[in-house]
C-alpha cells in the first residue's frame, strides 16, 4: 500500500504498483534528505504542506535549488553535486512513469 506523500500519481489513480512507482517514492525520500523536511508536513504554511509540490519548481532552476537544500548544512556541500542530486530527484518525480529513470540509470 502506498503511503500518502510517497505514492506515485499513477498508483493514486489506478491502484497498481510498478517499479516506476518505487522510483517515484525514492525521489520523495531523496528530496526529504536534501531538504530535511517531511513529505507531508501540516505544520508548515499551506503552500508547503506537500514537499514535492512545493519543491519541484525550485528543482527545475539551477539558481533556485538552494531554497530546497537544508539550511543547517550551511553550504558545506559541493553545489555541483547538490544540483546532480536535485536533478535525479526531479527525474524520479516525473508525473509520467516512462519519463522516470530506471534503477540502473539511477545507480
Amino acid at each position: 500500500m502506498g503511503t500518502y506523500g510517497f505514492s506515485a500519481p499513477e498508483y493514486l489513480t489506478t491502484g497498481h504498483l510498478t517499479g516506476k512507482s518505487d522510483i517515484y517514492s525514492f525521489g520523495v525520500v531523496l528530496l526529504e534528505m536534501l531538504s530535511s523536511r517531511r513529505a507531508i508536513d501540516k505544520n508548515r504554511p499551506s503552500e508547503e504542506h506537500n514537499l514535492v509540490d512545493w519543491a519541484k519548481p525550485y528543482l527545475t532552476n539551477k539558481q533556485r535549488i538552494f531554497r530546497v537544500l537544508d539550511t543547517h548544512l550551511q553550504g558545506q556541500y559541493s553545489m555541483n553535486r547538490a544540483q546532480k542530486a536535485a536533478n535525479l530527484g526531479l527525474q524520479c518525480l516525473a508525473a509520467k512513469p516512462k519519463l522516470r529513470p530506471s534503477i540502473d540509470e539511477m545507480v
